[in-house]
């Protein structure tokens, strides 16, 4: 399973409906217009329509197949545009040129936001050279220090994402410095706790495994070479339950910025998928995030 892959499996069910918060954004219009070629989805675009159409100009990008709405005010835009996938006129929503604050203050509007009582957590998922699976790392970005309740959220909403990616039953794997419990390093307990919520049928969709320690989780000879091989998610963990933002988002910079791999990234447990890249994040990172929101959306209407 790859990035290609999800974007073929978009194809199979449709564009979905794209609404961007202050369009007015070179890098987002430039992967608006490329998801919009490869049959991923249709936006509509919601900022400064000025600003949109110079940018556009520059990039020869046809504005003809894209509604515009034009509110050169940032934050009234955002409120503009995440009213559409709150109504069901878009089914996935996209930051633009505007403040991360500001984005998700639109998401957690009262009357036009995309609440659902759920706990929000961010996924990032990875294609890494050498690893067969896709990687869904999380949380990296959004929960700081999760408690135990968080990470059972974490997991549902991560766990969804892998269904509509196609991973049937993954492997989550809590992570710890190591993989046995131990009462000094409260993770292992919650790991341990996570595994046992797990086998009695409290956490369902998948296999919970842990705690155990990154070398196991994705190396089939780390776990080999520690006896670990016969543990349920030993070597070939999907999901990368991280015990804080810390070290979240260490590993996510470190792939990003070490290994050949791909990425996409997705806010959840809203009513449609968030996508919230920044402007560092390359233009595939941008278009896989579309892709694999797409993915997603789609998965919640079936």
């Amino acid at each position: 399973m790859n990035f290609d892959d999800l974007i073929a499996k978009v194809s199979t069910c449709g564009k979905q409906r794209l609404a961007v918060a202050a369009a007015e954004d070179d890098a987002v219009l430039e992967a608006v217009n490329e998801a919009h070629k490869r049959g991923i989805a249709d936006a509509i675009l919601v900022g400064d329509e000025a600003a949109i159409r110079k940018i556009a100009a520059e990039l020869d990008m046809d504005l003809s197949d894209y509604r515009i709405i034009n509110e050169p005010d940032k934050a009234a835009a955002a409120l503009k545009a995440v009213k559409l996938a709150h109504d069901g006129e878009a089914d996935m929503y996209m930051k633009g040129l505007l403040d991360t604050k500001t984005f998700l203050k639109s998401i957690l509007d009262k009357e036009v936001g995309l609440r659902t009582g759920k706990t929000l957590s961010h996924v990032a998922v990875f294609q890494v050279k050498g690893i067969e699976q896709l990687l869904f790392l999380s949380d990296v970005a959004f929960i700081t220090y999760p408690t135990l309740e968080d990470k059972v959220h974490i997991i549902e909403n991560t766990v969804a994402v892998a269904h509509a990616c196609g991973v049937e039953c993954p492997k989550v794997a809590p992570l710890a410095a190591v993989e046995v419990v131990n009462p000094k390093m409260p993770c292992t307990v919650d790991a341990d706790e996570l595994r046992r919520m797990n086998a009695e049928g409290k956490l369902t969709g998948c296999v919970v495994d842990g705690p155990l320690s990154m070398d196991i989780a994705i190396d089939p000879e780390a776990a080999a070479h520690k006896g670990a091989a016969l543990r349920p998610a030993a070597g070939h963990a999907d999901v990368l339950l991280f015990p804080d933002i810390q070290a979240g988002n260490l590993v996510y910079k470190t792939l990003v910025h070490t290994a050949e791999c791909e990425n996409g990234c997705i806010l959840t447990g809203t009513k449609v998928p968030a996508i919230l890249t920044s402007r560092s994040d390359s233009f595939k990172t941008k278009v896989n995030s579309i892709a694999l929101a797409a993915v997603v959306a789609a998965g919640l209407k079936d």
